[in-house]
């Protein structure tokens, strides 16, 4: 399901700019996903989508981020799902100011949709889910942003 999404996300400049669901399966099946898969990534773009995106993310953005005094406290299913890796990069990103408040509570709550599996979630799932929820809201991505969210870990050399 994931490479389903990073497929969409790599030839689908918009998030709304992609066809209808039906259209898409069509394509997605052509490629060579299989429906399983397919059927999936779907159904979880349209629950994506229907979350939209309220007045308060978009102030959030406009005034560059200005953090909260406040503080989320995950609880024992987010951990137990998504891992200490997972919420800790997710907390690395709501103090760059990369994801606001708002999204990333979208981002737990389509993570922990997916996370229901008995192995978990890896980081690199994680950072697709980031990545579409971020692509879902039009937010404008950094290119070094983008490249650090899709490379394979495999591939990364550490110096």
């Amino acid at each position: 399901m994931f490479d389903i999404l990073v497929y969409l996300f790599q030839h689908y400049t918009e998030f709304n700019a992609r066809p209808e669901p039906g259209t898409l399966a069509k394509k997605l099946t052509a490629i060579g996903f299989e429906q399983g898969e397919i059927d999936e990534a779907l159904n979880w773009l349209n629950a994506l989508n229907e979350q939209g995106v309220p007045p308060v993310a978009s102030a959030w953005h406009a005034t560059g981020g200005a953090a909260s005094n406040g503080q989320r406290i995950f609880t024992i299913d987010e951990v137990q799902r998504l891992g200490a890796e997972c919420l800790g990069f997710l907390l690395f990103l709501e103090n760059a100011n990369i994801v606001s408040p708002f999204q990333r509570e979208m981002i737990l709550e389509r993570a922990t949709a997916l996370a229901n599996r008995e192995d978990g979630m890896s980081l690199a799932e994680f950072e697709v889910i980031v990545l579409m929820v971020l692509w879902s809201q039009a937010v404008e991505l950094d290119t070094l942003l983008v490249e650090a969210l899709l490379a394979d870990p495999e591939d990364q050399i550490l110096h």
